[in-house]
Order: C-alpha cells, then structure tokens, then sequence
C-alpha cells in the first residue's frame, strides 16, 4: 500500500503539473491573433504577422505533442517498473554506492536523451527549418548531442560522486559540503563558461576593430565600465535568431555579440544592447543572480538531507531496494511543486533586472535605439508580441516587448 500511494503521489503531481501547464499554454494561444497595440504595429508587415502566428501555432501543437508524449512515458516508467528494472540492473553490475548511482543515472539520462532526438530533429530540421531559422547541419546537431553527453559525463558524474562521497563521510551534515561544492562550480562556471565550455560548440572571435568597436569603446568608457574583452559568437552557424550576454565578474567580464545581431541592428542599436547588458553588470545583477541561486541550492539540499535516507523516496518511484540514487530521483519529482515556486521568484526577479537595465540603457545612451533595436530583433524571430498576462507571470524572465517600450518610453 505504501508503495503504491507514494506512486499515486507523483503520478498526481506530474498530472497536475502537465494540465496546469497545458491551459497556461492555451491560454497563451488564445491571444495569438490578439490586435497589436499602436506601439507595435510597426513591427510586422501583414504577411510576416501571418507567418509569426502560423509559427506559433506550429510550435505550441508541437509541445503539445512532446508534453503529452513525455507525461505518458514517465507514467508509464513509473507504474510498469522502470525505474525498479534500471536498479536491478545496475545491483547485478556493482554494489558500490557511487558506481551504481553514475550506471543508475547513466542509463536513464541516455535513455531519456535518445528519446528526444527526434522529437529536437523535427523542431530543428522541420519546424525551424521551415520558417527559415535553422541554419545547423545535421552534422552539428548530433555533434552538439555526443558534446552534451561527455560534460554530463565528466560534470555531472563528478559532481554525483563527490556528493555521495560526503554522504559517506559527512552523515546527516553532507548537504553542507555539497552546497560549498555546487556554489564553488556555480562561481567557476560564471567566471569560465565563454572561456572553456562556449568555444566547445561554437567559435569566438574579438570584435574587429572600427567604427562598431570604436562607438563600444567610447560608450564604455563614458561610464566608467573597463571592457577589455567584446568577443563575436558565430550563432549563425546554428541560427538566424540574434542574441547578445554578458559573463563573468572582475577580471573575467566580458560581452559577447551574436554574428546574426551585428548583421541585423546598425551601430547604434548594436551600441543600445550592449548599454542593457552593461546595466545588468553596474546594477550587480549578474552577482544577485548568483547569490540566490546559491542560496536556492542550499535551501533544496537541506530539505534533501532530511529525506534523503527516508525509505518513501525510494518508494516513491517504486524501487524496492533504498539507495541514495533512487531517493534523488523520488525527491526531485516531488519537490517539483516546490521548485515551480522558487522559478517563479526567480523569473519575477529576472524581469526587475530586465526594467532596470532597460532604464540603464536609456539614461546612459537613450530609449529610442534600444527601442528599435528590441522591434528588430522580435521580427526576425518571429515573437509572441501579445503574450498571455497568466503565461508571462509564469514563465517569462524578460518583461514582454510592449512592456518594456512602454517602460522605456516613460
């Protein structure tokens, strides 16, 4: 009976979580064909509404249909014995903690990723491809995969088995010490993501010098911002969508232009988006970001601490046998709920910083290039100008486009 409740709890949460979130999505649909506000009628011409619409549609039937597809397979995973059949196999292979826990996680996590490849070659290669986004070869897309796999490999199972490690050692304590570890790698990977893991999957070149890196200088340097390192990413080599971010602290800061951004905005709207990331950095976003990510983890590990040698974990996820690897997977699905409230907060935060960085841009260069600059990049990538208020509460880090004009226009 046990057992089985437990079971029955998760299945309610994975079903309350995928109806939640499907009316969400419908609801977002429902103002698909929504009239423009004034401020954004500029933005499409009649046939380019058509295809962002017809995009839109394509892309909601499609997660749909992924949503549905997956809901389905992880019930189906839990009531038929899947996660209870992996652990089998796993105890025939080893009964060394850590090992079984890297083969455990090993094989679902492959298991899982070879399920999605269809369902992310179709976006790719179908629906992207279709509205003329995807510019990846086929090669590059299983590359990016096999990629995705070894940092899994070499991060995530390092990072696993050094946890298990202070469970070992540390007892009911080890939560502490695996929180000093993930925030030691959470401050590693601010400081190096564009320096060891970018270049990985893409190529990054400096800023030539001219007219553009002249006006980022000067711009720079009219307020006080040292910026030494203004890389270009060749994101055409995937697709046409632009984007521009900041990484790093110190030392180690840096902007990093999409090719596909210098090639859509001209020089003042390029120097406009750049003055929005260097607002992020004086307002000390980027750090804000990072302690309450840090703070987050410490939260979850706690609480995981005081269940994880609970046998219901285990249970949960109908693995008879309690392990440290099967408790994770069971608290995971039902600290979900948990979880969709501290993205919340997150994503609330995340606007705040958005605004403020807008403002930043706008006292420090102006409104109207940053303005013109957010229109551009919404058309050429075909953007839900009139997204549904409940959608954006929930899922949005950035304000939605009208926002933000109205913001600036203040």
């Amino acid at each position: 009976m046990e057992k089985n409740y437990m079971l029955y709890v998760v299945a309610v949460i994975l079903v309350v979580q995928f109806l939640f979130d499907t009316l969400l999505n419908y609801l977002n649909t429902k103002n698909f064909g929504k009239k423009l506000p004034p401020e954004l009628q500029d933005v499409f011409e009649d046939d380019e509404q058509q295809k962002s619409l017809a995009y839109k549609k394509s892309n909601y039937r499609f997660g749909l249909a992924s949503d549905t597809f997956s809901l389905f397979l992880t019930l189906g995973f839990l009531f038929f014995g899947g996660f209870e059949w992996v652990d089998q196999i796993v105890r025939g292979i080893t009964n060394h903690p850590i090992v079984m826990a890297l083969l455990f996680f090993g094989i679902i996590v492959l298991g899982s990723s070879l399920i999605s490849i269809p369902f992310s070659y179709y976006q790719t290669f179908v629906i992207e491809e279709r509205f003329g986004f995807n510019k990846a070869t086929k090669k590059t897309f299983f590359l990016d995969i096999v990629k995705g796999w070894l940092l899994s490999i070499f991060i995530g199972g390092g990072i696993l088995a050094l946890v298990i490690l202070f469970i070992q050692k540390a007892g009911e304590n080890f939560w502490l010490y695996a929180w000093a570890l993930v925030a030691i790698f959470m401050v590693f990977v601010n400081l190096f993501y564009s320096k060891l893991i970018v270049p990985l999957f893409n190529k990054q070149t400096p800023l030539a010098s001219g007219k553009l890196k002249n006006a980022i200088e000067a711009y720079a340097q009219k307020v006080g911002f040292e910026l030494k390192n203004i890389f270009v990413i060749d994101g055409s080599k995937r697709s046409t969508k632009a984007n521009a971010y900041f990484s790093g602290f110190g030392k180690q800061k840096r902007v990093t232009l999409f090719d596909t951004l210098i090639n859509d905005l001209d020089e003042e709207e390029i120097v406009a988006v750049l003055a929005h990331e260097v607002g992020h950095y004086k307002k000390r976003h980027i750090v804000f970001n990072l302690i309450a990510s840090v703070l987050v983890t410490g939260v979850t590990l706690y609480i995981l601490s005081l269940f994880i040698n609970n046998p219901l974990m285990s249970l949960a996820i109908g693995v008879s046998t309690p392990s440290f690897h099967a408790a994770l997977v069971g608290f995971a699905l039902l600290y979900s709920p948990i979880s969709e409230i501290t993205g919340l907060l997150m994503n609330l935060l995340s606007r705040k910083f958005e605004y403020e960085a807008d403002d930043f841009a706008k006292t420090t260069y102006g409104a109207e290039p940053l303005i013109t600059s957010l229109k551009k990049l919404s058309k050429n990538s075909l953007s839900n100008l009139t997204p549904h208020p409940a959608y954006v509460f929930m899922n949005y880090s950035h304000p939605p486009l009208i926002e933000r004009i109205r913001n600036l226009k203040a």
